[in-house]
């Protein structure tokens, strides 16, 4: 990969051979019949190569992880299924070099910055799955789902990967906002924000709710005469004690065209529900005590329009993947100061698409450009690289895909956040260590359902 910040990612001749082709087509276009067919041979049914690489490091996809373990229950803790495995590889500062292609800037200014800093690289496990309906959905999508007129949307898609053999940066964008991770989600969490001079804090702590009506099982003739919602969710606060109560409340979109965002807060000094426009874009994130933006929250989060994106190529890269171990480990021997112990942090070498982000003429943003690195079996938003308007390298961020064989689902739900790589400050969110509850997926609508998670509701939840 680059070594400076203005280069970008070297790439074959074949595939840029391919990317300059893609440029002369419709940005509207759905892939053909004939191209669609490759989801039931060369690639898997949500548009990853199937082979691995030529060297083995990266095996062949043999149909995911979907083992449960033997007397799991819904709401412990999943426990990781390849904990007596080794590194392969340790890299660090005084090693980097030998590593550089596969590393990300981020990565490797993290490791000038802190030359204690290293990842652990383990056998790559392509675990990441989905029901057989989630690949039948993905498979129709591929000849039906357009990028909506204003450029940031989806259209006639449901249920699967808009577009799981992407022709253009955005497309690749709205796939990992439609990843799959089931159709709910109910837990605590904790957010950990750690100062730069090493002090940690409780930033925030409560229950997150989620549902995804855009992945309702059976009922895709519905959603597409009527788009909803692609997510609706609640944040309820119980710490610090001083926000106890306070609720977010989020109806995200794909096309704001049709069915417009929707975000409100009930704030417990003025006892009402009112709408919060500003959690979006670069607004301080106050879950994270302003350490992170809140679109940089679960990977992206609101609307992505001041910015244009184009796929830079796929490359081999090491980034966080099966993160169960970091799930398990103590909150006193992970979070430390600088960054998570690399103890408890599993890396493996995986196949991503690389996008990167420049921010539009006319447009505000205090970044101006970015680059993600989206994983290729689950469409998941693994890491980003945030370069401000100066041009200094200013955020690093990191999800830890956490594998579910329940679901079956490789999840981004815990986030390693955001590091300041000026400051040194950094956040781990939507954690779950030490918690008496894991990451439970209730089935919809028996524990969980719209009603719960609108306008009218959140202030009764907040109570």
């Amino acid at each position: 990969m680059e070594t400076g910040m203005n280069k970008t990612p070297k790439i074959s001749f074949a595939v840029a051979l391919a990317l300059a082709s893609l440029a002369a087509q419709p940005v509207l276009a759905a892939v053909s019949a004939e191209e669609a067919a490759k989801l039931k041979t060369t690639l898997t049914p949500l548009g990853a190569e199937k082979a691995g690489n030529a060297d083995g490091s990266i095996p062949a996809w043999d149909g995911g992880y979907t083992k449960v373990a033997p007397g799991w229950k819904n709401g412990q803790p999943r426990p990781d299924p390849f904990a007596a495995e080794k590194p392969v590889a340790s890299i660090s500062a005084k090693n980097a070099a030998q590593y550089d292609a596969r590393l990300s800037e981020g990565v490797k200014t993290l490791m000038k910055k802190y030359p204690d800093f290293r990842i652990d690289v383990y056998p790559t496990h392509r675990s990441a799955a989905a029901p057989a309906w989630v690949y039948e959905n993905t498979f129709k999508n591929a000849t039906s789902a357009k990028v909506a007129d204003n450029g940031y949307g989806v259209v006639d898609a449901y249920g699967g990967i808009p577009f799981p053999i992407p022709k253009t940066g955005i497309e690749v964008m709205l796939n990992a906002r439609l990843a799959w991770e089931g159709v709910a989600q109910k837990y605590q969490l904790n957010t950990w924000v750690v100062t730069g001079d090493g002090h940690r804090t409780l930033s925030s702590a409560g229950l997150m709710s989620w549902l995804w009506p855009y992945y309702y099982k059976d009922a895709r003739d519905s959603y597409l005469a009527k788009p909803t919602h692609y997510k609706m969710g609640s944040f309820v606060k119980s710490d610090p004690s001083a926000v106890a109560g306070e609720v977010i409340l989020l109806h995200e979109t794909v096309n704001e065209e049709k069915v417009p965002r929707g975000v409100w807060q009930y704030l417990v000094g003025q006892r009402r529900v009112r709408k919060a426009p500003s959690i979006a874009y670069d607004t301080p994130d106050t879950v994270t005590s302003g350490t992170g933006l809140f679109d940089e929250s679960f990977g992206t989060m609101g609307p992505i329009d001041r910015h244009e994106y184009k796929i830079v190529g796929k490359q081999e890269m090491y980034i966080p993947y099966n993160s169960n171990k970091t799930a398990l480990a103590k909150v006193d021997e992970l979070v430390t100061p600088k960054f998570l112990n690399p103890d408890h942090v599993r890396w493996e070498l995986h196949r991503v698409w690389v996008v990167e982000a420049t921010l539009l003429p006319g447009k505000r943003h205090v970044m101006t450009k970015r680059r993600y690195y989206i994983d290729e079996d689950g469409w998941k938003m693994v890491m980003a690289d945030h370069w401000d308007a100066q041009g200094q390298l200013y955020h690093l961020q990191y999800t830890l895909p956490y594998l579910a064989p329940d679901i079956p689902a490789v999840v981004s739900t815990v986030q390693w956040g955001i590091i300041n790589l000026l400051t040194g400050q950094y956040y781990y969110n939507c954690n779950f260590n030490d918690l008496p509850q894991h990451f439970p997926v209730p089935e919809v609508p028996k524990q969980l359902n719209e009603a719960m998670l609108s306008p009218e509701a959140i202030a009764t939840g907040a109570r």
